[in-house]
């Protein structure tokens, strides 16, 4: 018996070293290479959208944080972290293969697009410099600065009395029989624990309610064609200041000064954040909503999708262009790991990978990419030992193979049936309007 092993083994060893070299090389090849890397990021780190003499000056006594950017804007922060993101993805993407060291890209190779805002524009300039530190790649901006870009301004393109009807109803469904009102009721303890770090109920503004009573305000949703859907209410409100303590927790260095001398952990700013996770998925989440609102946006993707000699693209707008994007696409519900902001975090990338299999057929991995609270604050560099973290996503009707990747068809079939969705939409609502699209 020992004999006949001995004799096996031995063919096995001149068997492989009279095998050709290329078959070899083959029994070492990846099961797939990177093709092609789209991504849609939300801008980095920005100060709050108002500052001195507005609301969130006046709904608490004690002063936020000195921002060093104006309102808005990105902050000085939010651009080393978006460096670090790119570099990061520089290390990534020389790994995989699709870009070589001190990459230079050949024309069309490499497309950056963002809105015209500064936190947006300035957001995609620093990734590039992360990404491509010996590359010139231009920043495209197709509206005027500080406007908002048709392609990422998430307006309805349409409005109808049945279509406002509708959507209402699909709205208030995540609030059971009390509706809307059931939505903020949901959100009592957020509520309560915002007012407290805050020590809202010391400020004189929220004392003569001005802002209204959180814990008991009503919420209504406004649809108008050309605009963002809008609500007014106590979660608008909520939300607002929601955002600005958050922000001011990734740029204050002591963590106690962050919540006004209150002790927090991130699990009570997570609970805190869901103010304004709600606020964005009421507005631009909805089924009947998001294509509404995403639709020159889908198309955009799309396009870079299977753009001819495209090997990387970088679109950057905001949370709600990921929001819209996502529930437009039908992506499976989901809370992200080591977040505060379980939805869209600051800085988030929808990284969307097309990968080419031995066979010759292409699959597609989708994920969102962000820093964890603990890298926002320490801005620590991000390496491939150390990596952002990545949540894989997945799709309502789309199958995934073992290795977790979706077919080429079924994906931008994704794409397809949202922009359909617009079409259909638009057909049933505003059949008019359809017409002269058409």
């Amino acid at each position: 018996m020992k004999k006949i092993v001995v004799w096996m083994l031995a063919v096995v060893w001149m068997l492989s070293c009279c095998m050709p070299s290329w078959a070899l090389a083959e029994q070492d090849q990846p099961a797939y290479t990177l093709d092609r890397v789209v991504i849609l990021s939300r801008h980095g780190i920005r100060s709050p959208m108002s500052g001195s003499g507005s609301m969130l000056a006046d709904i608490t006594p004690h002063s936020w944080f000195q921002w060093t950017s104006r309102p808005s804007e990105l902050s000085l922060r939010g651009a080393v972290l978006e460096t670090l993101m790119g570099q990061y993805f520089r290390l990534r993407l020389e790994k995989e293969g699709l870009m070589p060291e001190n990459y230079r890209p050949e024309e069309g190779a490499v497309r950056f697009y963002a809105n015209a805002k500064q936190r947006t524009q300035a957001t995609a300039r620093y990734f590039s410099a992360g990404l491509l530190p010996v590359g010139q790649v231009p920043i495209e901006m197709h509206a005027d600065y500080d406007s908002m870009d048709p392609v990422f301004n998430p307006v309805l393109h349409f409005v109808t009395e049945d279509y406002t009807r509708d959507v209402l109803a699909q709205v208030s469904e995540a609030g059971g029989i009390r509706g809307l009102e059931g939505i903020h009721a949901g959100l009592k303890d957020a509520f309560s624990l915002l007012m407290e770090v805050t020590d809202m109920a010391q400020s004189e503004a929220y004392r003569d309610g001005k802002y209204g009573d959180l814990m008991s305000g009503e919420a209504t949703l406004t649809l108008t064609e050309g605009k963002e859907p809008a609500m007014q209410g106590a979660i608008r409100t909520g939300t607002s200041v929601a955002d600005a303590l958050i922000l001011q927790s990734y740029e204050e260095t002591d963590p106690e000064k962050a919540a006004f001398g209150h002790a927090v952990s991130d699990g009570d700013l997570q609970l805190i954040h869901s103010i304004a996770d709600t606020y964005t998925e009421m507005l631009f989440g909805a089924p009947l909503v998001a294509p509404n609102l995403a639709n020159p946006l889908l198309r955009e993707i799309r396009a870079e999708l299977t753009a001819e000699g495209r090997r990387f693209s970088f679109l950057c707008g905001h949370d709600s262009n990921v929001c819209s994007v996502l529930a437009s696409l039908g992506v499976e519900d989901y809370l992200l790991p080591d977040a505060v902001e379980q939805r869209t975090p600051i800085g988030v990338k929808l990284v969307m990978e097309r990968w080419l299999r031995a066979d010759g057929t292409a699959w597609y991995r989708a994920a969102l990419v962000y820093q964890s609270p603990a890298q926002l604050r320490s801005m620590e560099q991000l390496t491939l030992e150390n990596p952002p973290s990545e949540f894989p996503l997945r799709f309502e009707g789309v199958e995934t193979n073992a290795d977790g990747m979706m077919s080429e068809a079924d994906f931008l079939g994704l794409f397809d049936r949202a922009i359909g969705t617009y079409e259909e939409l638009l057909e049933r609502y505003a059949p008019e309007a359809a017409e002269d699209a058409a």
